[in-house]
């Protein structure tokens, strides 16, 4: 069996503009399908991977390891574009070989830890009031976890007072909704400094979050790996990590800590298990990334069903919704309640509906960033 084809979808996203996918086929009329990870820039994606065609077409699909391995020294220059491109193909060929082995992914990936994935639902209100309504939401469709970012609208412009007050109010809105039986996790969307955030971190120590997530920019692991030594509460990082010597520097320098590889970004199914054996070493657990779609849901499952060390999935609703965006990916996955039970479909369990994709044309985001009162950029997410 042979690479034949090697084709890239951009695919309208109401989240986020598009999503770039992958599809490789075989000289058998074998396909997989996999996600970029990377979108912030998904027209850069298809590029890379443009270039990645020429070294796929006529290799042999079941060399997964071989493949990363190449594709990530074609070039001199790397980091999250080049990842991203690299993580997209790495899922379709996974989800080749399962096809052609008549076995689920996780199957491959050395079999079931678990019977089921649990979730933690991402949920979004501005207020306190709106927290707690879809906190309870969530407690009653069975999710044992939810997340959501506890800023308030114009967080970036508030004094350190307000900031504080503010952000437990949202985070005690959550809590009292569900009571102790839920975990809560704190998404702080790399919105602050690092002395903003050890402070905010201590008022939010008092709802005993499972944790809390991403405080600060990527810009220095070094100081990721120090707010993990400052915070009282569990920290987590990684989502915008890309491969496997990041997670090992970040584990490195602070000790356990959650990690959270996204599967479209840090070298596929390929690399966030060696990140998830490194994270294993450091008694860390790992915490997907997601909110890409489908696909990406289901390339993270079959690693959560096959991962010792795997706590908990991130999730959203909006996968299960009926717009086109979500519904041109025709996955067998099934929720039930708070949890995913191990898929049993050949692959991934994911294919993709050609005849809808005119129905979500890809588009971009507008070029605007968030400004401070004084004109001064804030934090992007």
């Amino acid at each position: 069996m042979k690479i034949e084809k090697v084709e890239g979808m951009l695919i309208g996203s109401d989240l986020i503009g598009a999503n770039y996918v992958v599809r490789v086929t075989t000289d058998t009329g074998l396909s997989g399908v996999g996600q970029s990870g990377a979108w912030g820039f998904p027209d850069a994606a298809a590029k890379v991977v443009e270039q990645f065609s020429q070294y796929l077409v006529g290799q042999d699909p079941f060399r997964i390891e071989h493949i990363g391995q190449a594709l990530y020294r074609l070039r001199p220059f790397r980091g999250s574009i080049v990842s991203g491109a690299l993580s997209a193909i790495d899922i379709a060929l996974w989800d080749i070989k399962g096809k052609h082995f008549g076995a689920p992914v996780w199957e491959l990936l050395g079999g079931r830890v678990r019977d089921r994935v649990r979730l933690h639902l991402f949920i979004v209100a501005d207020d306190p009031e709106g927290i707690a309504r879809e906190a309870r939401a969530a407690a009653e469709q069975g999710f044992s976890a939810i997340k959501y970012d506890p800023f308030q609208v114009g967080y970036q412009d508030h004094s350190m007072a307000r900031l504080i007050e503010g952000t437990r109010a949202m985070a005690a809105a959550g809590r009292e909704a569900v009571g102790l039986d839920v975990d809560l996790i704190f998404e702080l969307h790399r919105k602050l400094t690092p002395m903003q955030s050890i402070a905010v971190a201590e008022a939010l120590a008092e709802f005993q979050p499972l944790f809390i997530e991403d405080p600060i920019q990527i810009d220095s692991i070094p100081l990721q790996a120090e707010l993990a030594r400052r915070f009282s509460s569990p920290l987590a990082n990684g989502e915008r990590l890309n491969t496997i010597w990041e997670f090992r520097d970040l584990l490195a320098a602070g000790g356990p800590q959650h990690v959270r590889p996204d599967l479209g970004l840090a070298g596929g199914l390929t690399g966030c298990r060696k990140i998830a054996a490194i994270a294993e070493a450091h008694h860390s657990s790992i915490v997907p990334h997601n909110f890409l779609g489908p696909l990406l849901t289901a390339a993270s499952v079959h690693l959560g069903i096959s991962t010792p060390n795997f706590l908990t999935q991130e999730y959203i609703l909006r996968d299960e919704s009926d717009r086109p965006a979500e519904t041109i990916f025709r996955s067998s996955l099934v929720r039930e309640g708070g949890y995913i039970p191990a898929p049993d479909t050949p692959g991934l369990g994911v294919e993709i509906d050609d005849s809808r994709l005119a129905e979500a044309p890809a588009h971009y985001l507008p070029a605007t960033p968030p400004l401070r009162d004084d004109g001064y950029p804030a934090m992007a997410v």
